[in-house]
């Protein structure tokens, strides 16, 4: 046979060869995930988990990513972390915060801690998951403003995106369920509940100050009657995950949970946040009216202002607690056990 002959031939069965053995683009590679392992402090009540969306390592390290990626905000100026800063315990040190266009909202950014455990989502509490929640931000104008479509489109010209979501959920194709579900890992991983002053001290390794102890004793008695909504015990939440009217107004310019469930009692409730790292999270209540944890502890010292709104645990409604300087100075001074800097600093928290 003719050498030049042969010579093709050969070339030709290599590459029929290798033809046949080329992975089809259209099809994922089987990787296989890893479990993640979520740890959850002692007396904390089990976390409310997706089924449809389990914890792997590489889904919540995909989640990570995206929270600090402004690829999902429409002129690539904003990503989660901005309005959600770790220092601050994610949130925001602003009133409203800013969106893209410098766009603002009417609502205070909550501080993401410990929603591996909420059952609602929003200070309303529209969402009835986490995956749900996170859908809104994106696509939302006064927020990052990117519809679905693009943002999904941008992640798949993405060549190291397109790696990242095979590795986490063996699909080619990205699309917002499977953004919202890295994302979703990501974010029930931000657990604080173990190293604050207060955690040590029921372990045993640390003393309160008296001031703190009498601060803590006003906080679970009637006298500062702040534990039936922000409970101590029963999970060491310190918020017992329900919606109130803390007697804010008279006539609650926002409607707060009405506007969920048409029911004008839920009118101007809102979401208990946790109390876990309130050092780090001022402004507070729903529209970051205060500044400052002595502002809202004379809100409720005062005993809020009266309205057919109110919750009934607003029992001193125009008779205020009538707590003393130093004893409104002690329960301060409790709160701030509950905050731990070590949860602000956790570089698994952090921008990769």
């Amino acid at each position: 046979m003719n050498k030049a002959i042969s010579t093709s031939l050969i070339v030709m069965g290599m590459f029929l060869y290798l033809a046949s053995c080329r992975v089809d683009e259209n099809v994922a590679i089987n990787y296989t995930t890893t479990p993640y392992i979520l740890a959850v402090p002692q007396g904390f009540p089990q976390p409310i988990l997706a089924i449809d969306n389990p914890f792997t390592n590489e889904g919540v390290a995909l989640g990570r990513k995206l929270f600090y990626d402004p690829i999902l905000s429409l002129d690539r100026s904003l990503n989660c972390a901005s309005c959600h800063n770790p220092s601050r315990a994610f949130s925001d040190s602003s009133q409203f915060s800013l969106g893209v266009n410098n766009q603002t909202g009417v609502r205070n950014s909550q501080a993401l801690i410990n929603l591996a455990f909420q059952p609602h989502f929003f200070w309303d509490g529209r969402a009835q998951s986490l995956e749900e929640q996170i859908l809104d931000p994106v696509q939302n104008p006064i927020e990052m403003h990117l519809p679905w479509k693009i943002a999904v489109q941008r992640l798949n010209d993405n060549k190291a995106y397109q790696l990242l979501f095979q590795k986490a959920f063996n699909q080619l194709n990205v699309d917002s369920q499977l953004v919202v579900k890295a994302l979703a890992q990501f974010v029930r991983t931000l657990i604080s509940g173990s190293n604050s002053k207060f955690d040590r001290y029921l372990r045993g390794e640390v003393n309160l100050t008296l001031s703190e102890l009498n601060g803590f004793s006003i906080f679970n008695t009637e006298k500062g009657d702040c534990f039936h909504c922000h409970p101590a015990q029963g999970g060491r939440l310190f918020t017992d995950r329900s919606f109130h009217n803390n007697a804010l107004d008279f006539e609650a310019a926002d409607r707060g949970r009405e506007l969920v469930t048409g029911n004008i009692d839920d009118r101007g409730k809102f979401l208990t946040p946790t109390l876990r790292n309130i050092t780090f999270t001022a402004p507070y209540m729903h529209d970051g009216r205060f500044q400052t944890m002595e502002q809202v502890v004379e809100h409720y010292n005062s005993g809020g202002i009266p309205s057919q709104f109110a919750d009934p645990l607003m029992k001193y409604q125009g008779v205020g607690l009538g707590l003393t300087n130093q004893e409104k100075t002690d329960l301060i001074n409790f709160l701030k056990t509950l905050s731990d800097s070590s949860f602000t600093t956790n570089v698994a928290f952090l921008k990769p």
